[in-house]
């Protein structure tokens, strides 16, 4: 039943004199006082029942009755009727209104009932009941629950007006005050559900609450915790301000009570606030406050966090971090970590002091921002202990990892004829054992799209000549090598080199014979260096000395190459009965020969003494970024023999026709080469590598060995006779390698957000198998992943399918290149995360060496889902990266310092 409230309108009425039709009359009045002349005129509308919503006067002429006043002399008297008006109407829009089992009008009350799966809109106020009493004279509306079969109460109260949504027991409504009186309202307010006893609506912006609670949790009635207290003042979108507040958790009241409490609400993604430091002690650096500090919520795009860290031994830490964003143009953080850790007290001997830093930064452009241009940033350097001393972060990956890498690009392309590019690129690797850091800044790169001098634009490239090409490559490098300690400073600069080369390759292919391809090119390569040396013997230092002369220099060198090879196939069939019905072996087999010349006119001679004895030559070009010139000419002829094997089985799915492919090998590869100019050991050794995948591809084994075909001496020495001339085989096995990894899991695939980001991003591993990354920062953050979304979770324990994952990892490495004859690795580590119960998780990553005897890095983690909570700890028990961490806080992030945590990291 569905009707609609909408403003009065009158049907044109033939009025007679009073005395013919003084009935008519009353009864007119009767209904405009009803409001309901539609009635009177017989033009009732089945499906609309109107309202009054102007005022109207209704004036008609009535004939006068002419009696003669004998007192007086003039003519007539007039009799006069008062006018008749209608009520003013109480309601300012369309009222629309539906119910399951009636809807009642009461005129004379000025009610309409509306009772079971009620609705009724007006203006912005929509409510949902299971029984809503409007009075429209009084513009007041009552809503409330109903009784079921079972005598239970249902269909509660939803009241929406605008953005804000009231789920009470009952309320009490007034459409023109816009007041309310609301008992047992329920409400949500960003992540906070609030619950009071009763509620009254001041206005469109204030509420006033008494016996209120209010939290995180999903359930509002049945809260795992909620913080208790009588008065409230809420204003929606702003801010919930509470008078005596008290924690209250699984029913329990607790200790924890604040006198008044001031709670920010906003509709904004994000605001700024103060983040309240964690109290921690260490036995090497005292007590300790960290992560303490500001959030600023800047704009839309970009944000920035300052954070702290102080023992009260004096140590202390700095940290700032921003994330930025501009949809389909860029993305990107940084983050920068400074830690001034002392160890002790000054005047002890263990005494230490150390200033360590981290400078993180990354940065994507969208692809659809700009076509021809691009800029990217993937930034990691800092001091080479930091990841083994920091206090704030715990990450084996990155500890054991001993290189740190940045790049920062920028490329364009000209769409120009040919085709050309430009990149300048900046680049940083540090080796965190060396402290060794090379960088360039910038490097320069620029090449020409392929030229064919011999074939038209739109003409066909086939045969020699038409598909000759060539290009233009340049590449220049303003490079520095420096050490940890000097990096940046003046030091570092002044031992510079700039240097550039240029090459232009010309190459061409074709077939020959219809099942040979062969390709072939030639190199130039010029080198233009601005540092060079110098070697000379020093008479009164009596020693050979280097000096680096400065100014420009160059050499030129030129080489070619050439390769031939075909695809051979072959197929043996085992029948259409069998199980395995076929196998396919791929063969690519390929020849290749490359020359270089000597270029001896580059290298001098030196004195060793005073004698004048010469040394052997040198290049002046020693030590160049881009090389050097060769000496010796090398005249290589290569063989390579590339390998596939597949099979073709019976389905296992009798429905299937076709077979199903296997892949038994994805590569078997043969290769070696010979030196023609080589005067002595001009065979290469023969590597031969292979790898393959079961298990529909959750298994990976790579292997690789190396076979040399010559002898050794007593002291290990390659020498010029062949092993099988000295009394051994053919080929002496020098080295061989075995890997192997596994990942499994519940689901089919492994989701991307699975992997450890952070951890790749601090230089270690995507996976779990050295631990996962424990940021102190953000302990918040679960270390497992919380999406159960689409998994099959059922209550009873034996029946429940869990999620759960595993990675595993196996290496093995032989060495005999004197003949030791010895495994020099053999290790497997093991990762592995499920869920033990849907609110329990765990997982760990360990390992064994068994060539050193003994556990690898092994790390334990648990976790608790309690709703609107969450407990975690992490424990590594032992080596030197023994730490452990545990945490207990609430999820919701508008509430995350109501959290607790104790941790012991490595250095403390």
């Amino acid at each position: 039943m569905a009707r609609e409230y909408s403003s009065l309108h009158f049907t044109k009425i033939a009025f007679k004199p009073l005395h013919t039709n003084l009935f008519n009359i009353v009864l007119l009045s009767f209904f405009l006082s009803l409001g309901c002349s539609d009635l009177y005129s017989q033009d009732i509308k089945k499906k609309q029942t109107s309202i009054p919503s102007k005022k109207q006067e209704v004036k008609k002429p009535i004939k006068e009755d002419s009696i003669k006043n004998p007192l007086a002399e003039s003519p007539t008297d007039t009799i006069k009727l008062d006018t008749i008006k209608v009520k003013k109407n109480f309601l300012n829009g369309k009222v629309k209104y539906k119910a399951e089992k009636y809807a009642r009008i009461e005129q004379k009350k000025k009610l309409i009932t509306l009772y079971d799966k009620a609705e009724l809109y007006y203006q912005d106020v929509e409510l949902k009941s299971g029984i809503i009493v409007m009075d429209y004279e009084k513009n007041e509306v009552y809503a409330g629950r109903i009784k079921d079969s079972l005598g239970n109460y249902t269909q509660f109260p939803n009241f929406k007006q605008g953005s804000n949504v009231i789920e009470p027991d009952s309320i009490r409504f007034n459409f023109k005050t816009k007041k309310a009186l609301i008992w047992n309202s329920r409400s949500s307010q960003g992540e906070f559900n609030v619950k009071a006893a009763i509620t009254k609506k001041e206005n469109d912006s204030v509420y006033f609450l008494k016996g209120a609670r209010f939290t995180t949790s999903k359930d509002v009635d049945n809260p795992e915790y909620y913080f208790q207290t009588n008065k409230i003042k809420f204003i929606p979108g702003k801010k919930i301000v509470t008078g005596f507040t008290n924690m209250v958790i699984e029913g329990v009241p607790t200790p924890l009570f604040l006198p008044f409490a001031y709670f920010p609400l906003s509709k904004e993604t994000s605001t700024s606030g103060i983040i309240l430091p964690s109290y921690n002690d260490s036995n090497d650096k005292g007590f300790s406050l960290q992560n303490g500090g500001y959030y600023f919520a800047l704009s839309d795009h970009y944000n920035l966090t300052l954070l702290g860290d102080y023992y009260t031994n004096g140590s202390y830490g700095i940290n700032a971090q921003s994330s930025y964003a501009n949809r389909y143009h860029y993305q990107g953080n940084v983050n920068i970590r400074f830690e001034n850790n002392i160890i002790s007290e000054r005047g002890y001997p263990d005494y230490s002091k150390t200033k360590i830093y981290n400078i993180q930064w990354s940065h994507s452009q969208d692809s659809k921002a700009n076509p021809n241009s691009t800029f990217s940033a993937s930034v990691n350097l800092g001091s080479s202990e930091y990841f083994k001393q920091t206090i704030n972060q715990v990450n084996v990956g990155s500890s054991l990892n001993n290189t740190l890498s940045s790049s920062i690009s920028y490329s364009t392309v000209f769409h120009s004829v040919p085709e050309s590019r430009i990149s300048l690129t900046a680049t940083h690797s540090q080796n965190t054992n060396t402290k060794v850091i090379n960088m360039t800044l910038p490097t320069l790169q620029f090449s020409l799209d392929r030229i064919y001098p011999f074939a038209l634009n739109d003409g066909a490239k086939k045969g020699i000549f038409k598909n000759i090409n060539l290009q233009y490559n340049l590449n220049g490098k303003n490079s520095f090598v420096t050490t940890d300690s000097l990096f940046f400073k003046p030091e570092m600069f002044r031992d510079g080199e700039l240097g550039f080369q240029h090459t232009i390759p010309v190459s061409t292919n074709f077939k020959i014979f219809k099942y040979f391809s062969v390709s072939s090119s030639l190199n130039y390569e010029e080198v233009w260096y601005f540092n060079t040396i110098d070697k000379h013997y020093d008479d009164q230092l009596s020693t050979v000395v280097t000096t680096d002369v400065k100014g420009f220099d160059s050499f030129r060198t030129y080489s070619s190459s050439t390769s031939v090879g075909t695809t051979i196939y072959g197929t043996f069939n085992f029948g259409d009965d069998k199980i395995i019905k076929s196998i396919r072996h791929i063969m690519r087999p390929a020849i290749s020969h490359s020359y270089t010349p000597s270029f001896e006119k580059y290298y001098d001679t030196y004195a060793t003494d005073g004698s004048g004895t010469m040394q052997k030559d040198y290049t002046r070009f020693e030590g160049g970024m881009y090389g050097t010139p060769g000496m010796n000419s090398s005249n290589f002829v290569g063989f390579n023999l590339s390998n596939t094997f597949e099979a073709k089985v019976a389905d296992k799915d009798s429905t299937k026709t076709e077979p199903k492919k296997i892949m038994l090998l994805n590569n078997l590869n043969f290769s070696t080469s010979y030196n023609f100019d080589a005067k002595e050991l001009a065979w290469a050794p023969v590597r031969v590598s292979g790898g393959t995948q079961f298990f529909d591809n959750k298994l990976s084994a790579n292997f690789g060995a190396t076979f040399d075909p010559y002898a050794i001496d007593n002291s290990g020495n390659r020498i010029d006779v062949f092993n099988i001339n000295n009394g051994g085989s053919l080929f002496r096995m020098t080295s061989a390698n075995l890997t192997m990894n596994y990942s499994i899991s519940s689901t089919k695939e492994k989701k991307e957000k699975d992997k450890n980001d952070q951890g790749k991003r601090n230089g270690g591993r995507e996976d779990d198998l050295f631990g996962s990354n424990i940021d102190a920062n953000n302990i918040r953050k679960s270390q497992f992943d919380e999406d159960n979304e689409g998994e099959d979770v059922v209550s009873e324990f034996f029946r429940s399918k869990l999620p759960w994952d595993m990675t595993f990892a196996y290496s093995l490495t032989y060495g005999n290149n004197n003949r030791e004859k010895k495994i020099t690795g053999n290790s497997i580590m093991i990762s592995a995360n499920a869920d033990l119960t849907p609110k329990w998780k765990a997982g760990i990553s360990t390992g064994y060496d068994f060539v050193q005897k003994g556990v690898t890095f092994t790390q334990l983690r648990f976790e608790r889902d309690l709703l609107s909570w969450r407990m975690a700890f992490n424990w590594t028990p032992f080596g030197d990266s023994a730490s452990w961490n545990f945490f207990i806080g609430i999820k919701s992030g508008v509430l995350s310092d109501i959290k607790w945590e104790k941790r012991k990291l490595t250095n403390q």
